[in-house]
């Protein structure tokens, strides 16, 4: 069987981020909206940023340049600044008001299987950034290991709630969120702002 060549490679992987992505923001919605987990739904809202940058990704590559590429890895940060802010509100809400989301099974099942699909996308999406050359595509996969990171941190977190009653862990896994997303898109300004100074 001929292997596929890295382009369509890249196509197809940033593809399949962007549907299960889709899928995922409608489990979370769903999830989160049962139990009321700001973990939950702080993970959808990130399920959100992949989609964008999955999106951004499959339009970078029908046309590469480094002024394009420069677009695209600012809008995948600009979009992690909205997440991060929006989320970082809603967790002081939520532990100042003692807020006490219901366990979530099903919350449980969906980041775990999420969280091991993101490492085998993160890792092959590496992979073939490298063999492109193309530091939009890199970039993208570090944004799924981290989406993969992150479902972790959720798992850890509503699992804590579930399980032994622990209400405030959910909200700390958000707060997990709202470090990388943060961390993310200072990265991202610094590298695109590095390439408009040179």
């Amino acid at each position: 069987m001929t292997d596929l060549a890295p382009d369509r490679r890249a196509l197809l992987r940033a593809g399949f981020t962007l549907e299960w992505n889709v899928v995922g923001v409608m489990v979370l919605a769903v999830l989160a909206l049962s139990s009321a987990s700001v973990a939950l739904a702080g993970f959808g809202l990130d399920s959100l940023v992949e989609i964008g940058a999955s999106t951004v990704v499959i339009w970078e590559l029908s046309g590469t340049g480094e002024h394009r590429q420069r677009i695209a890895l600012r809008l995948i940060g600009a979009a992690f600044v909205a997440v991060a802010g929006y989320l970082l509100v809603q967790t002081v809400v939520a532990l100042a008001g003692g807020h006490r989301p219901d366990g979530s099974v099903g919350g449980i099942i969906w980041t775990g299987i999420t969280a091991a699909t993101m490492f085998i996308l993160a890792a092959l999406k590496a992979r073939t950034g490298r063999a492109l050359g193309n530091p939009v595509l890199q970039k993208e996969g570090r944004v799924t290991m981290i989406d993969g990171l992150l479902a972790c941190a959720v798992l850890v977190g509503v699992f804590l709630n579930t399980v032994l009653g622990w209400w405030w862990a959910d909200s700390l896994a958000t707060l997990v969120i709202v470090y990388y997303a943060i961390r993310e898109a200072v990265e991202i300004f610094r590298e695109t702002s590095v390439e408009v100074s040179t």
